[in-house]
């Protein structure tokens, strides 16, 4: 603060000689000489003014709106497909009911879509069919399935979903 008013006294003694100097090379317009003296003061004075609240107030890196409006990166982002398999499965091991309407229609599908590929179709290929999907999986994607009657009864276990997962992999 004091080094700021060193450098006021500095400026103002400089801008006096200069009005000094003013007056002596132009006697009769001395209004004026005052007024721009008085300009030239003064804004030196506002300017260590803002010196002087820059000092006490230092500003940040970043103002706070700013670190407030950045955002993280989104993270990878999973395939909606995945995670619509991923809530059947866990729908389909609480309940059967789950497991009959929301999971079983899925299995058909990747079952059909599996078997198609070696040439049989899941509802009208018979014996080979089955063979190919082993009895656990055949029971649960069999077209002829019936609802199950206790609706909160447990779905299918993790084991089995596991095996019924792999089974279709292996086809």
């Amino acid at each position: 603060m004091k080094r700021m008013l060193q450098t006021w006294a500095f400026l103002t003694a400089f801008a006096t000689i200069a009005l000094v100097l003013a007056r002596l090379a132009q006697p009769g317009r001395f209004e004026l000489e005052l007024d721009v003296y008085i300009l030239v003061v003064g804004g030196l004075a506002l300017f260590q003014v803002v010196m002087a609240t820059r000092e006490a107030y230092p500003r940040a890196a970043r103002s706070a709106l700013a670190e407030a409006l950045d955002r993280e990166p989104p993270g990878p982002l999973r395939p909606p497909e995945l995670e619509r398999l991923e809530r059947e499965l866990t729908l389909g091991a609480s309940t059967a009911f789950d497991l009959h309407y929301r999971l079983r229609p899925t299995l058909r599908e990747i079952a059909n879509e599996r078997l198609a590929s070696r040439g049989l179709r899941l509802d009208g290929g018979g014996a080979a069919v089955e063979e190919a999907l082993g009895d656990e999986l055949w029971e649960l994607v069999r077209r002829d399935r019936e609802p199950p009657v206790r609706r909160f009864a447990s779905g299918i276990s993790r084991d089995a979903a596991r095996r019924a997962i792999e089974r279709l992999e292996a086809l």
